[in-house]
């Protein structure tokens, strides 16, 4: 296997060997290469799982959402990305586009894979109880499953970019040492024209005495050394969890735009329906009816 992994065996190396593909991405080496590995392998799972989601319709609802569901993800990370790349940016991270575009390519092909896996799941499900409540509920639970799971690489990417700096501003460049003044007493003495530099003496050394420890009964009262205080998260990281929140509502009111993925046996195929409610009470409503 090639140091990228090709095609769908990118998903193996992203599995098995995580922290190097975290840092290839701190090192920023060869990223382009192995975002379109990501994206042709999360491409290709996405649209067979696709297939599987509109094949409770008709073949034509399969192939319309084989194209949809990977058109979803890239057009949500393509709405979102500036945003999470401009935050950084803002509280001094300094993560490039391409070491933010892999980043979340990582975690979309982890979700993509995953809901590749429960395919075979979801198709048992059709052939032995093909209810449209049951199955559209089943197989939302199986995306959002595998996108809670991506999500958790993405943060698990991003605190290793965190400890490697990139999250931090940067550090401020050392004090010149001719600012730093010399330890030893400087005299100046004028003779004539010139002037010549005489160090003082140090002083000499004082001897210091051993302080005796306080008595026991006074000793619960000594000072205690102070507990070191554990670093605080960045800024950064607090966002990216503000971000992954605005990636789930983005992406659910564009699966809601993108409808129907499954397709109502009771309807009649359509490209796209008319936009009405919302993703939340169609869930709520699906539960109702079940």
């Amino acid at each position: 296997m090639s140091a990228n992994g090709s095609g769908i065996l990118v998903i193996e190396r992203i599995l098995r060997d995580r922290q190097s593909i975290w840092q290839q991405i701190v090192a920023e080496r060869d990223l382009n290469s192995l975002t379109v590995n990501m994206l042709a392998s999360s491409a290709a799972a996405l649209a067979a799982y696709g297939a599987v989601l509109g094949s409770f319709h008709s073949v034509l609802m399969a192939v319309t959402s084989a194209v949809k569901l990977p058109l979803l993800f890239l057009v949500t990370l393509a709405i979102c990305l500036p945003t999470l790349y401009l935050f950084n940016l803002v509280f001094g991270a300094r993560l490039s586009v391409r070491q933010s575009l892999a980043l979340v390519m990582t975690a979309i092909t982890v979700t993509a894979m995953l809901a590749l896996a429960f395919a075979p799941i979801s198709l048992f499900f059709l052939i032995t109880a093909p209810d449209y409540g049951f199955f559209k509920l089943l197989n939302v639970a199986i995306l959002a499953l595998s996108a809670l799971v991506g999500l958790r690489f993405l943060t698990g990417g991003m605190q290793v970019l965190n400890e490697a700096g990139l999250l931090k501003p940067a550090a401020p460049p050392p004090a010149s040492m001719e600012s730093v003044p010399e330890p030893a007493l400087v005299a100046v003495a004028a003779n004539g024209d010139s002037a010549s530099t005489v160090a003082a003496p140090a002083p000499a050394p004082v001897a210091t005495l051993p302080v005796a420890p306080p008595p026991p009964q006074f000793q619960s009262f000594a000072p205690r050394p102070q507990r070191p205080v554990g670093e605080q998260r960045p800024a950064s990281m607090t966002l990216l969890y503000i971000w992954i929140m605005l990636f789930g509502f983005v992406g659910t009111q564009l699966a809601w735009t993108l409808r129907p993925f499954f397709g109502n046996p009771g309807q009649e195929f359509a490209l796209f329906r008319s936009i009405e409610g919302n993703f939340y009470a169609e869930i709520i409503r699906t539960i109702a009816h079940l």
